[in-house]
């Protein structure tokens, strides 16, 4: 275990250390002071580091990370697992915009509200299935060309059903799953992905992520699932080829 104070730290100098640490065989880091530090976390290996940040990391945590755990005692800014395969990213705060960008594997938990564009283009790759779960609200453009994986909203604490509403819900999502815990008017949204309840087989498949999540904010699992889920999937393999080939 080691402690990294990064106060005024240029975040080249904080990558360089953590990389060293790890190579060196270190497992658990505690990184204090962290004020906008670009990229931490991006790229490294291994299902037993775990890394700690106080303060607030800037763009691109945990890009392209493959299995270590990454846990933010506050806010995040921008591009949080960004083309991420593996391991896990917990925000005790919100997040910023363009939330796992690409997401290929692993989980992205958000105890708050997260920005604009959460999982576009996200999609799994190979028996990978990336997981976003959301505890408050979004901004537009949610999902966004998703073609992959699974996002949970919960708008916990949320009494007003519109405030899940957002601009551009599910523009262009051909693959994956949406979970949401308060329903929507769907309506309005992408005709070709459709609005269901979820039935007793999504909510045995949700049980292990929700849990986890819980665990992870030292919330009461029960308390989720005081209201009903519904979920949005696409209407068909593949919901725009009438848009590409003629009659």
């Amino acid at each position: 275990m080691i402690t990294i104070d990064a106060a005024g730290m240029h975040y080249k100098e904080l990558n360089r250390l953590i990389r060293e640490g790890i190579a060196n065989g270190v497992k658990k880091f505690f990184l204090e002071n962290v004020n906008g530090q670009y990229y931490i976390g991006d790229g490294i290996k291994g299902d037993d580091v775990v890394i700690n940040i106080n303060g607030i990391p800037g763009n691109d945590l945990g890009a392209f990370m493959d299995g270590p755990t990454l846990i933010v005692n506050n806010n995040a800014q921008d591009n949080i697992g960004n083309t991420m395969n593996a391991g896990k990213i917990i925000i005790k705060g919100d997040a910023g915009d363009v939330v796992g960008y690409g997401m290929r594997g692993g989980r992205i938990y958000i105890l708050g509200n997260a920005g604009y564009r959460v999982g576009i283009h996200m999609k799994g790759y190979n028996e990978q299935l990336p997981v976003i779960i959301i505890g408050g609200k979004i901004g537009s453009f949610f999902a966004e060309y998703m073609a992959g994986g699974v996002i949970v909203l919960l708008g916990l604490g949320l009494e007003d059903y519109d405030e899940l509403d957002s601009d551009y819900f599910a523009s262009g999502m051909h693959g994956g799953t949406i979970y949401l815990r308060k329903k929507i008017d769907f309506s309005k949204y992408s005709k070709e992905a459709e609005l269901y309840e979820a039935d007793e087989k999504d909510m045995d498949f949700l049980k292990k992520y929700l849990t986890d999540y819980a665990d992870s904010f030292n919330i009461q699992a029960e308390e989720i699932y005081k209201k009903p889920f519904y979920k949005i999937v696409p209407s068909s393999a593949r919901p725009y080829a009438h848009l590409y080939t003629s009659a």
